[in-house]
């Protein structure tokens, strides 16, 4: 990853730091408050009972494990559990302030949700433009707002995976030295394209998800490759997805270049030819409402949705002041509190599209054994996770309190600013590659058991829930959020600090998986309906 042309932002707040040890911290307050109107407080280390909470005026009536909830007031019989002001359950008895609070007297019940379509719509109150926060940015001839610029090499169908990766093998350090503005010739390869049905949905994700990366702002040019007689034939596809070849798009077919080895040395020839005019660019200042984050949360624990989820959210809620773009995606995974998003929905209809997603996952899970009909890991419920509600809750939290102002299908382009959302599944690479195909031109990753994904041609930045995973884990984290969960950052201080890093990414600085050269395998299109 070339950095010369890198031009860092001023800070645009202190660097968080503390002399308080988490421990004093942690004495001081033992107990976090996610919101004024929760009626529990959720505890940041195992607190012994007896142990007085200051903050809410009781004590402990019983060990309380980390990550897991207490009562903050007298909670009756089936009233409901507050957790950041969303219901996650019934008392299931009559509970006494300081009383541990967990699966076994919380409830399910049966919630019923009130979408109130955009009943609770409140606009963003934005920047002017002239007071938007900038950084350095590669503008593109039509206006397009680049965070890297790379050269990607294509194909159609797997039938020409290792000639597409063989070219761009080549283009290492060494044949690139002369090229300093360029980030990298990345092979995009994939498993569909054949043994599938010619047209329908499947198809279209596909289509759709190619398009959309060699459209992408990061691309600076790209070499599709087809074998020859595949379903998602070559030709169809540029017409399908408007693309016209030419200097900075051309194409290669390797029946008819003679094979594997003369297909991958006109390949080779074909890329060097569009090296200098990708390499022709240089960073300059540019708004932030050119930035748009694609969210993602994996390997999570029962501290992310209590730190990394909501300072994340803290910092997209400020992205979009400056007129950003935050992507909200993994439907499974906001299942059960989808309605906090309806209500918040610029117009009824938004809201309504978001529940008709919703609606096509339960239909096509029916049956299955999967996240949307409710299991939570035996992990997730030791760390303080009372059931799916309470976990969805955490994980929609990434997306801030913003009002949502749009709904995509997969791999959909993005064009409204603000926080939308993007159908997608809950598996990591799936649903980033549809979240860049979209527009994402950074990815925001948390996680509490630790992840080591990473993305290209949009950069992944890694959020750790917890001190002690980011200190194991420190060659792959970019950010600890653990120091709000230690006591030393508030969610406020710390989604600041998020938003002024994200800043220094989006103008060039590499994040940990970059360094580490991770994201070369992480292009994994949606493969909906394999079929033959």
């Amino acid at each position: 990853m070339n950095t010369s042309n890198t031009a860092t932002t001023a800070a645009i707040v202190p660097t968080i730091a503390s002399t308080v040890k988490p421990s004093e911290a942690v004495q001081r307050n033992p107990f976090i408050r996610l919101d004024p109107k929760d009626n529990v407080v959720v505890a940041r280390i195992e607190v012994p009972a007896g142990t007085a909470v200051p903050s809410e005026g009781v004590a402990t009536l019983q060990l309380v494990p980390a990550g897991h909830k207490l009562a903050a007031r007298f909670i009756a019989k089936g009233e409901p559990v507050l957790k950041y002001n969303t219901v996650i359950g019934f008392a299931s008895d009559d509970l006494p302030p300081g009383t541990w609070m967990h699966s076994h007297n919380i409830a399910f019940g049966d919630l019923v949700k009130d979408y109130r379509h955009g009943l609770d719509y409140v606009p963003t109150k934005l920047f002017p433009p002239s007071e938007r926060a900038r950084f350095q940015g590669i503008v593109r001839a039509d206006g397009r707002v680049a965070t890297r610029n790379y050269v990607g090499v294509f194909i159609v169908s797997h039938g020409a995976a290792t000639v597409a990766r063989k070219i761009a093998s080549h283009f290492d350090e060494e044949e690139l030295a002369d090229l300093p503005n360029v980030d990298g010739v990345v092979p995009f390869v994939h498993e569909q394209g054949a043994g599938m049905e010619r047209s329908g949905e499947p198809m279209e994700l596909l289509r759709r998800t190619i398009g959309g990366y060699i459209r992408h702002p990061n691309t600076a040019g790209a070499l599709v490759i087809a074998l020859g007689e595949e379903h998602n034939a070559l030709d169809e596809f540029l017409a399908h997805q408007k693309l016209v070849p030419g200097a900075m798009l051309q194409t290669l077919v390797i029946q008819r270049a003679g094979g594997t080895k003369k297909a991958i040395a006109a390949g080779i020839e074909q890329v060097r030819s569009m090296l200098a005019a990708a390499n022709d660019v240089r960073r300059e200042p540019v708004s932030a409402e050119h930035i748009s984050i694609g969210l993602q949360c994996g390997g999570s624990d029962g501290f992310s949705g209590l730190s990394a989820n909501p300072a994340l959210g803290r910092a997209m809620e400020i992205l979009i002041e400056h007129g950003g773009t935050a992507m909200l995606s993994e439907t499974s995974e906001i299942f059960g509190v989808e309605h906090t998003l309806t209500a918040r929905a610029v117009t009824p209809e938004i809201g309504k599209k978001l529940v008709a997603r919703i609606d096509w996952w339960l239909r096509y899970n029916e049956g299955r054994d999967t996240q949307i009909n409710g299991r939570v890991s035996p992990g997730n419920n030791a760390g303080g996770l009372a059931n799916v509600l309470e976990k969805s809750l955490g994980g929609a939290k990434k997306g801030g309190n913003a009002p949502l102002m749009e709904v995509y299908e997969y791999a959909q382009p993005v064009t409204q600013h603000g926080l939308v959302f993007m159908d997608t599944p809950g598996y990591d690479p799936v649903s980033a590659t549809g979240q860049i195909a979209g527009g994402a031109n950074l990815i925001c990753f948390t996680t509490g058991r630790g992840s080591c994904f990473g993305s290209v041609p949009a950069p992944t930045i890694k959020l750790a829930s917890n001190t002690p995973m980011y200190a194991r884990m420190a060659n792959d984290m970019d950010i600890n959020c653990g120091v709000v969960i230690d006591g030393e950052a508030t969610i406020e201080q710390m989604g600041r600090a998020i938003f002024e890093q994200i800043l220094r990414h989006a103008s060039g600085e590499p994040t940990k998986s970059e360094a580490l050269g991770v994201g070369l395998n992480e292009f994994v299109p949606w493969p909906l309906g394999i079929s033959d």
